[in-house]
């Protein structure tokens, strides 16, 4: 036979295996898409495509994909919710759809730093729900391009970054009184605290003090843009976009009730257009089917306030310290959970907003893997595939180079960080994996179980990584234990409660032990929002049915929870508001937010906290747990520092 047939029917032979390659995971997908979005797809060609991978929630802009789809005809709509892997276009015709689909199925597609492959599937139609816009906070007016360019470069270089004080630029004062003749204040400013974000950081919500501060507070931001989120007590959320050189007025409502703050993240989802209405009233994110991914710059950000020199009588008594009230906060603890509804929002607020908002603090405290876990990787035989669900930072997913990793965790943030450290990672609920069944042959879960609020979500968790077992596999779960003294051992968690405080330097290195829950040595995030804080009364007792808050480095008197993350190593907001004049706060540490002054408990407080449920577990618990799954063994147990672990194999 010819050599150039021979090589032709090799290449067809080659191409043709792509083909089913491409065809199988094309299926794949569209299985994914109806298992947990709901999306049907069609078998027939339509115009309409659903594109899997090429979502915003992969990092995948607006402009990018649109410029891949336009290559095969007149794309008549391109919708991208937010958060989500996927997208749908629509085209004119079904012919360029169709051309789309051939073309474009298991092609690789650049989106600035990111490599995706696109999948594609016809559906009947594209039906997404217009979210209703909502209105700014009473009292917030945004003003855009308040200053110019050239006030902008001034205004930063008057910035004397080698001090924390430093008298109010002169610069400052041709922008406060036009402040002044525009009537967004009455009365000129005393105090200004610059703040630089470095790509990547954020600050959690939080409320400025009552008692420190009059009303109106001047928020300038300069060199980028980024987006603040505002939060209500009743959990309304309004995403705002600040744009470079714009000028945020709080006053009111905006300034006293509602928590502001900026999520830690690289990219924020932003209008692919302008369309926020001149007279400021609507959001700039009030439209979910036009976004698209902005990469955030370095943002500096200046405040100018006017300091109180006698008590608050605002409007809002409940969220005044003045008037005894505190930050915006729920009426009482929280409860233990009575149904599925109340479990989802519990974890919803007291797990995932919290690690969310202290993502890289998290992370820059966990970064030794514990030696049992390193020793159950390191004996898995080389090529075997392992899933870590709930990988946080994903320090378990590098431990050992032979195996097949793959992370997941319901933090988007904890999972960016995975992905910048060169992980395979993706965002997923622990209860509802997006891994084929009998595909992995190890999983471990570490310190995530402790986090579902009841026996059947605890349950349906452990299900869950059996799932994803081959037969034979095995399994690692570690969770907090109620029995912080084993064996007349006391764990480290006990050991360390004298440590130093607040403010007080120490030579331990914290993050190196092994429990799962070592508090951070410097961490300058706020509350989370109203849900975490205020009327949470520190101590060991359960009152009807509440949960109970947790004096950290004591032993556990209940097993449901609400454990404390303190924020530790900054001066209290009234040691910091002192004095008029200008505050910087400046850090080349893409991990640590940029400023303590505007992140302070509102109402003076010396030490922010952060709440977490735990359920934690008394032995026997969890293997009376695992045992409850079908075709499960228990192959070991054991207490390591303050934790039950299990090695789970799958019969």
């Amino acid at each position: 036979m010819d050599c150039t047939v021979v090589n032709n029917v090799k290449a067809a032979t080659r191409r043709g295996k792509e083909d089913k390659k491409v065809l199988r995971k094309q299926l794949k997908a569209s299985h994914t898409l109806l298992k947990h979005e709901g999306i049907s797809t069609a078998s027939q060609p339509t115009k309409n495509l659903v594109v899997a991978n090429g979502g915003l929630g992969n990092g995948v802009s607006r402009e990018d994909l649109s410029a891949s789809m336009k290559q095969f005809g007149d794309v008549e709509s391109l919708f991208m919710p937010p958060q989500k892997p996927y997208a749908f276009v629509t085209y004119r015709s079904e012919d360029d759809a169709r051309k789309a689909h051939t073309q474009l199925n298991g092609q690789k597609l650049l989106s600035g730093e990111n490599s995706v492959t696109l999948y594609l599937s016809y559906v009947d139609s594209v039906k997404h729900k217009e979210e209703a816009r909502v209105h700014f906070p009473e009292g917030l007016a945004l003003v855009k391009d308040f200053v110019s360019p050239e006030e902008e470069a001034l205004l930063l270089a008057a910035v004397d970054w080698s001090t924390s004080d430093q008298g109010l630029p002169e610069e400052c004062l041709a922008v406060l009184h036009r402040c002044l003749q525009d009537g967004h204040i009455n009365v000129l400013p005393d105090q200004l605290t610059v703040n630089q974000y470095e790509t990547g950081q954020g600050i959690p919500p939080h409320v400025d003090t009552h008692s420190a501060f009059a009303d109106t507070i001047l928020s300038l931001s300069l060199g980028a843009k980024t987006v603040m989120e505002f939060r209500h007590p009743d959990g309304r959320v309004v995403p705002i976009v600040l744009p470079e050189r714009s000028l945020l007025v709080m006053k009111g409502q905006s300034r006293y009730l509602w928590t502001h703050g900026i999520t830690p993240r690289k990219f924020d989802l932003v209008p692919a257009c302008e369309t926020q209405s001149a007279d400021h009233s609507e959001p700039d994110l009030g439209s979910h089917g036009d976004l698209t991914l902005s990469k955030r710059g370095t943002r500096t950000s200046f405040t100018f306030r006017k300091i109180r020199h006698e008590p608050c009588c605002c409007a809002f008594p409940s969220a005044c310290d003045s008037q005894g009230g505190s930050s915006p906060s729920p009426p009482s603890q929280p409860s233990l959970p009575s149904c599925h509804a109340n479990a989802t929002r519990l974890e919803e607020e007291y797990v995932h907003r919290v690690y969310d908002a202290i993502a890289s603090h998290f992370s820059s405290t966990r970064h030794t893997p514990w030696p049992r876990v390193c020793h159950f990787l390191s004996s898995l035989p080389p090529g075997s595939v392992l899933a870590d669900v709930g990988c946080g930072n994903g320090k378990y997913l590098g431990v050992n180079p032979q195996l097949i990793p793959v992370g997941c965790d319901r933090s988007s943030a904890l999972v960016q960080i995975c992905t910048e450290r060169g992980f395979n990672a993706f965002v997923s609920d622990a209860l509802s994996v997006p891994l084929r069944t009998d595909s992995c042959d190890a999983c471990i879960s570490i310190a995530v179980i402790h986090h579902f609020s009841t026996q059947e979500r605890r349950l349906a968790a452990v299900r869950e990584l059996l799932r994803l077992l081959k037969p034979g596999g095995q399994a690692l779960i570690y969770v907090w234990a109620y029995e912080q003294e084993y064996n007349k051992q006391r764990s480290k968690y006990l050991k360390d409660h004298n440590k130093p405080q607040n403010g007080e330097k120490s030579k331990d290195k914290l993050g190196e032990s092994q429990e799962p829950h070592e508090e951070p040595s410097v961490l300058t995030a706020s509350h989370l929002d109203n849900n975490h804080t205020g009327d949470l009364k520190d101590d060991s007792k359960m009152t009807e049915g509440k949960l109970s808050v947790h004096t950290n480095r004591t032993a556990f008197t209940s097993q449901d929870l609400l454990v404390p993350w303190h924020l530790k190593g900054r001066k209290t907001r009234v040691e910091e508001e002192s004095s008029s004049g200008l505050h910087t706060t400046k850090s080349s540490d893409s991990k640590l937010s940029p400023s303590v002054d505007t992140s302070q408990v509102p109402g003076g407080s010396s030490v922010p906290v952060f709440h977490r449920y735990y359920h934690v577990f008394q032995q026997g618990e969890l293997e009376q747990l695992c045992i409850e799954v079908t075709g499960v063994k228990v192959q070991t147990s054991y207490h390591d520092q303050g934790n039950w672990c299990v090695i789970l194999q799958k019969e």
